[in-house]
């Protein structure tokens, strides 16, 4: 993963956007972008780029199908079938059977299939192109290649945001890339990078370290691990989709925000009006509306927000824990039907909010339910504070660790918006001083983010899963 990421940065990406400045023509430009994410895809995953053109084939094949009026909604059936059995063998296979053996006393052999890479990705973008068909939001593309640029763009391939087809079918088509969009862009992407390495991998040590084995943890050690997850998690994914949005600009493409600030949410519902938005909205176009939304009575609404979260959490990985991840959000959104929680003080939904948070994110992070309760059970009520135990919660806390946790906590908050604020106010000298300030950080972030890649330091992919 280090070799991968610093043959990106040096040699793939630069060469990349040279070729994609130098190419003239929008048709040269696309097929470079497609090359490359093929190339891309492939130096993880050599044998699933298969999967990822024949689905992309099957799709492009159905949305030129339902453009014909035709048994059009026998074709779109076709291909939800199609795209989540693909999903059902490779990611929730082994599951279902796992569930079947234990339940019903069968025997059944696990599948034991490899998960490909961002699987759960492209095949939302897929169901997004032939859904937009079929809605009539878009004409069906005749170019194979055009949709199989969109599915396979390698910006946001792996790791999202999920773009829907809707979004960028003109840019696919017709975009420009500014001087000005390049730096904004670039600075966008040193921004994501150094979210990744300099924080989520820091937070990332110390979450392993206390995961390994839950049982030696007090309260102090748990809660520690939680908060150090809840960073991770945020830094990680958000580090990612400011990457891709950064890439996107630099190509010329405008995806839609991913992340806002999450943790200032004062309740559930406003935490997935800002916590990955390009999934959340997903599920809202595509499937809650689609069940009813809340047109069809209060049951249905909550019966319908509890499918969405259900299948939310199934999207995020193929075990229990996910399962009841979703189900405890889906839960506290139907609570706060009931409960008028913004009424409550500001700080108090806020704490609120951040604690069901904090603590259905153990289960996200867990590997079973059996740990997820282990470590909960210790935040609540594990008091001991022994000189062997404290060592357990002392060991991770290097300078690094809380170096990183401090910029965590302060950035999570909206920060550089403030301070943006306070600079509008300024005079234009103020201003392009901040501005030229703001760009030299950017760079230097980047070379101390390639700095810290070159020394070997950890480096997990949370999303490789999705």
């Amino acid at each position: 993963m280090v070799f991968s990421s610093l043959v990106f940065l040096s040699v793939f990406l630069p060469m990349v956007f040279l070729l994609h400045q130098a190419f003239p023509r929008m048709a040269a430009k696309n097929a470079l972008l497609l090359v490359a994410s093929l190339l891309f895809y492939s130096y993880g995953e050599p044998v699933y780029v298969l999967l990822m053109i024949a689905s992309t084939l099957c799709n492009w094949l159905a949305g030129l199908a339902i453009s014909r009026r035709s048994h059009r909604r026998l074709f779109l059936a076709m291909a939800v079938v199609g795209n989540l059995g693909i999903l059902g063998i490779f990611k929730y296979a082994d599951m279902f059977i796992d569930g079947a053996n234990m339940f019903l006393g069968m025997s059944i052999p696990p599948l034991g299939l490899a998960l490909p890479i961002g699987i759960s990705f492209f095949t939302f973008q897929a169901l997004s192109y032939v859904i937009d068909v079929y809605r009539g939001e878009v004409a069906a593309e005749k170019n194979f290649a055009v949709v199989l640029l969109y599915v396979s763009f390698f910006p946001q391939l792996i790791a999202g945001p999920i773009v829907k087809y809707h979004d960028i079918t003109q840019e696919l088509r017709n975009r420009s890339t500014t001087p000005e969009g390049v730096a904004l862009g670039l600075r966008r992407f040193c921004v994501g990078l150094a979210k990744k390495v300099l924080i989520a991998n820091a937070m990332a040590v110390a979450v392993d370290y206390y995961f390994s084995d839950p049982t030696r943890l007090n309260a102090l050690a748990a809660w520690m691990a939680a908060i150090a997850y809840m960073l991770q998690i945020y830094f990680d994914f958000s580090g990612y989709s400011d990457m891709a949005i950064g890439l996107g600009h630099m190509f010329g493409f405008h995806f839609k925000e991913n992340f806002n600030y999450p943790y200032v949410a004062t309740s559930i519902q406003e935490f997935w009006h800002r916590w990955h938005i390009s999934l959340s909205t997903w599920f809202k176009e595509y499937l809650y509306i689609p069940l009813g939304g809340n047109r069809r009575g209060h049951a249905r609404t909550m019966l319908n927000k509890l499918t969405v979260f259900v299948l939310c959490g199934l999207w995020h990985g193929a075990s229990w824990t996910f399962v009841l991840w979703g189900l405890i959000h889906g839960g506290f959104l139907m609570l706060e039907q009931a409960v008028p929680v913004k009424k409550l003080p500001r700080w108090l939904s806020h704490l609120y909010c951040l604690l069901v948070v904090c603590l259905a994110f153990v289960l996200f992070r867990a590997d079973t339910l059996a740990q997820a309760g282990e470590v909960i059970s210790h935040m609540l009520w594990t008091w001991d504070f022994s000189p062997s135990v404290m060592l357990v919660f002392m060991t991770p806390l290097t300078p690094m660790f809380l170096g990183s946790l401090v910029l965590g906590l302060a950035f999570s908050a909206p920060v550089t918006q403030w301070m943006s604020h306070l600079i509008e106010a300024k005079t234009s000298k103020v201003q392009s001083a901040w501005q030229i300030a703001s760009y030299g950080g950017a760079l230097v972030l980047m070379v101390f983010s390639i700095t810290v890649l070159s020394s070997g330091a950890y480096n997990p992919f949370i999303y490789f899963r999705f």
